[in-house]
């Protein structure tokens, strides 16, 4: 059950935040191998005054009004899988919101299986994973 955190700047659509939602949950389904219907997401948007970057980090040039910070919160993967759903959810966002690379900052915070609850999940108690996922071996 990942929960996903998105923070934008105020002003932007329901559309807008639809299409990042689908292009954030599509890597996760296609790199994470989650279920289709584990989608937990939640879109906070920040007043422009309270949603400070530099206008060049890190040698890049980041255009203020559409960056975002994307926080993702799951049970612990590989540095393998990490880099590959990073590189699946920046050309996701790219086709289809129209969000460049260099707008998009992510981060994983990764936590023990026992620490997530939602009714109905059914737990394989031995590989804490959902029984409708593949264990990765």
């Amino acid at each position: 059950m990942p929960l996903i955190n998105v923070y934008l700047r105020q002003g932007t659509t329901p559309e807008f935040r639809h299409l990042v939602s689908e292009a954030v949950h599509k890597s996760m389904v296609d790199v994470l191998k989650i279920p289709q219907d584990d989608q937990f997401h939640v879109f906070h948007e920040v007043a422009p005054e309270d949603f400070v970057i530099q206008p060049v980090a890190f040698g890049l040039r980041r255009n203020g009004e559409r960056a975002m910070f994307i926080q993702l919160l799951f049970n612990q993967r590989t540095p393998e899988q990490k880099t590959e759903l990073f590189q699946a959810i920046v050309a996701n966002l790219r086709l289809y919101a129209d969000v460049p690379e260099e707008d998009v900052m992510m981060v994983v915070l990764e936590t023990a299986r026992e620490n997530w609850w939602a009714a109905g999940r059914v737990v394989n108690p031995d590989t804490g994973y959902d029984e409708r996922m593949a264990v990765p071996s």
